[in-house]
């Protein structure tokens, strides 16, 4: 049985779909189960990791866990119940962060969490993936509301990651031999500019999209949120890189078997978040 935690999140569910094509017995730890409309073999489980007498019941009968960390919340407050209920092996979502800026707040965060997952005295594999495609969600309401995406800075170019390859990487994790000890740094196919990304979601709705980069009176936002997959350091932008990045690696397609996807395919799955097309777009043709 594998228990996947954040099962809503972006690489969450994109996990749970990978797992649900396979014969692998999988349960969903979420809040809200009757919302979470996951597929009728997967078991769900209410609750979260913060609380401990659900954590203990979902994880009966439990081998493998994927695990993503709420904000602010150690893994030492969750190893202790996962190794009491038997699991041996913890796949665990951190951030390259750790390898690039260690110093930086998420970094270091994440080198905390990573040491005790380490030293937890289960099979254990790291996920670091690079910036979420998914943290341009972000300019999701400046998009559905006009033509111009308005920000502090322009950051620095980026090799944004699918969550589905994060996912498509944790389930050859969760499920074969030979991931035990490995730290999997990952990244997308190209690295792309704030410019470049906001043109491909233009493109995927059929519409000539605009960045304005304006001085930001307010204090930047110092809070990153694991479940968008957040790997900037303080101040952190939504959906903008500013830390440079360790450039494009191969660790997907050699865990996996399959190229990186692009983020012009992630703006394509999910241009409904942006707003209705205009036009059909080229994977429509």
């Amino acid at each position: 049985m594998i228990l996947v935690t954040g099962a809503t999140g972006h690489v969450g569910r994109a996990l749970v779909d990978e797992l649900t094509a396979t014969s692998t017995p999988l349960r969903a730890l979420t809040r809200t189960p009757p919302r979470a409309g996951f597929p009728p073999r997967v078991e769900t489980a209410e609750g979260d990791l913060s609380r401990t007498d659900a954590l203990r019941a979902a994880m009966e009968g439990v081998e493998s866990l994927f695990l993503v960390l709420p904000d602010g919340q150690l893994p030492a407050e969750v190893l202790p119940t996962v190794r009491r209920a038997g699991v041996r092996r913890v796949v665990l979502v951190s951030s390259l962060l750790a390898q690039t800026h260690p110093s930086s707040v998420i970094g270091a965060a994440m080198l905390t969490a990573e040491t005790a997952v380490r030293e937890s005295g289960l099979d254990w594999t790291l996920l670091r993936p690079w910036e979420f495609a998914s943290n341009t969600l972000a300019w999701a309401s400046q998009i559905r509301g006009g033509d111009t995406v308005r920000l502090p800075a322009a950051g620095l170019a980026s090799p944004v990651i699918h969550p589905a390859d994060i996912a498509a990487v944790a389930a050859r994790a969760l499920t074969e031999d030979g991931h035990e000890a490995r730290v999997y740094p990952l990244t997308g196919p190209e690295a792309l500019t704030v410019e470049q990304k906001v043109t491909a979601i233009g493109t995927a709705l059929g519409r000539e999209l605009h960045v304005e980069v304006h001085a930001d009176p307010q204090p930047a936002d110092h809070v990153a949120r694991q479940d968008q997959g957040a790997v900037t350091e303080d101040p952190m932008i939504p959906g903008v890189a500013t830390q440079e990045s360790p450039g494009v690696l191969p660790t997907v397609e050699e865990v996996t078997g399959n190229p990186a996807r692009g983020f012009h395919l992630w703006a394509t799955e999910n241009s409904d978040a942006f707003g209705p097309r205009t036009c059909p777009s080229a994977n429509d043709a």
